[in-house]
């Protein structure tokens, strides 16, 4: 246990740094400082600027927030009478260079982030000598190649930005490890493998892996977790696995732009926490139909399934869903008449003592949707809500009518050739 004394005596040494500025900064964090400035392009350090004020004839902790050493850097800890660096943290002002030939021995820092500028070349595996590193933040630059494996092995990582990048290969297995993980941002690069198990980490609540390559079926298991996975635009098949219903924390589900296949899992639409489904743009063939007894225990409030290939009539139970209030099943291949559901979920709640949602926003343009415009639909002033019901096959749905915008009804010989219609 520690004793009261130590605590006492340890504040006494972080209080000497700020108070009276007399703890010189540990040597080889100043070698790190140094190496670190000489490896960015000098065109790229303007007036103004973070690296611009870095002046090492002076001591650097010492003279933090001075005319030297306006901004970049934190020191927060000390250690044997010396001051260590806990923070860099630079600017966006456009810095360029490579980090490949920086040691990065600072066993104290915490935060790392130089995002927002032009850094080139591969992420060094020397990151690894950043024990005590939390949060790793490199998005929006010009890095390349892969992400190294050693980054697994910073144990203390709660953060990692790397999106909006060029690397290229497959996420690291070494991540399974990471068990104080908690943000994952990996979006905006050419990463290319399959979505690896992450299962154990159930400190993670945010993963977005959105615009890369990778490839496979999604692994059978998620972080217990987590709130929102973002993975859209890849080329991931297969579907969404069983244990997602497990994930009783999940928000916010995107995998549209996928390759995914078969049936929407029902377990999504009653799920107990899914506030957003992203579907679109897809594969998917039909819709399952999840337990009736479940369904005022849906959070859901948007769903989106454009885009796809569904067959068969409109899903009626999605119109009994309370809290939906935006639903997109626009250019697949549906059929029937828009169910007595959808039309009674327009309305606006009379004494606005109800629980239920109406739709905000209805799209079904694109399908093959037969009979008359329902006549709550008819009611509606344009503007009130958004209804798109364009290239269907209905009965009298003429453009100039706000709720059948985005496209003719098909011909009466493509709709024939698709299914019986109601004349």
């Amino acid at each position: 246990m520690v004793s009261l004394f130590s605590l006492i005596f340890g504040f006494s040494q972080v209080l000497s740094l700020f108070l009276h500025g007399d703890a010189a900064t540990y040597w080889g964090d100043v070698e790190v400082l140094k190496q670190f400035k000489n490896g960015v392009n000098p065109g790229s350090v303007t007036p103004g600027s973070c690296l611009s004020s870095w002046d090492f004839s002076v001591d650097p902790c010492d003279n933090l927030s001075s005319e030297k050493f306006t901004c970049g850097f934190r020191c927060d800890v000390v250690v044997s009478s010396a001051a260590r660096v806990t923070e860099v943290v630079l600017d966006r002002w456009g810095y360029s260079g490579s980090l490949a030939e920086i040691s990065w021995n600072l066993p104290y820092l915490q935060t790392l982030d130089l995002s927002g500028n032009f850094f080139h070349g591969e992420i060094p595996a020397s990151l690894v000598n950043l024990t005590r590193l939390r949060r790793l933040s490199l998005s929006r630059n010009l890095l390349s190649g892969w992400i190294p494996s050693s980054l697994g092995y910073i144990y203390n990582l709660e953060e990692i930005y790397l999106d909006n990048n060029k690397l290229e290969g497959a996420i690291p297995e070494s991540f399974t490890g990471l068990t104080n993980l908690k943000t994952l941002e990996l979006q905006d690069n050419e990463l290319t493998g399959e979505f690896p198990d992450l299962g154990e980490l159930n400190s993670v609540n945010f993963i977005d892996v959105s615009n890369n390559a990778i490839s496979g079926e999604l692994p059978a298991r998620f972080p217990a977790n987590l709130i929102e996975l973002t993975a859209r635009n890849n080329s991931i098949t297969g579907n969404i696995p069983a244990r997602i219903s497990d994930l009783f924390y999940l928000q916010v589900l995107d995998l549209s732009h996928n390759n995914l296949s078969g049936a929407v899992p029902a377990p999504l639409f009653v799920h107990p926490a899914l506030q957003q489904l992203t579907l679109s743009y897809n594969h998917y063939t039909s819709v399952e139909q999840p337990d009736p007894n479940l369904l005022q225990s849906s959070q859901l409030i948007a769903a989106d399934l454009t885009n796809n290939e569904i067959r068969g009539f409109l899903p009626g139970f999605l119109g009994l869903l309370p809290k939906l209030s935006s639903l997109s099943l626009e250019n697949n291949k549906l059929s029937g008449i828009i169910p007595a559901q959808y039309a009674l979920k327009v309305l606006v709640p009379g004494d606005g003592t109800t629980t239920s949602s109406q739709f905000e926003r209805l799209l079904l343009g694109g399908n093959y949707l037969i009979g008359a415009i329902p006549g709550p639909f008819l009611d509606l002033k344009p503007g009130s809500v958004t209804i798109r019901l364009g290239d269907n096959c209905l009965y009298r749905c003429p453009l100039r009518l706000f709720l059948c915008e985005g496209g003719e009804q098909k011909s009466l010989s493509e709709c024939k050739a698709f299914g019986p219609i109601i004349p």
